[in-house]
């Protein structure tokens, strides 16, 4: 987990929304966060693979249950890691 991927989980939950790689990339910058649009467009995916994120048909994503545990401080990180 990195600090980026801190700041779109709250971010998606503070704000109740579900988006796609580029508005989600456009709103953080619009909110004073300086993310890079591949930044966000590479994490979006690895925080799905942990089941933070759900992503639909649409490309849309938003947060989980297990993405609200994680943030509620429910889940540690070291549970989130994808095995090698």
């Amino acid at each position: 987990m990195t600090m980026t991927d801190l700041v779109i989980l709250e971010f998606l939950d503070e704000n109740d929304l579900e988006l796609p790689p580029k508005p989600l990339y456009r709103n953080l910058n619009r909110h004073g966060h300086n993310i890079g649009y591949s930044t966000v467009r590479g994490r979006l995916p690895e925080l799905a693979e942990k089941d933070l994120l759900t992503k639909d048909s649409d490309g849309y994503y938003q947060l989980t249950e297990q993405g609200r545990a994680y943030l509620a401080g429910d889940l540690n990180a070291n549970e989130l890691e994808t095995p090698d």
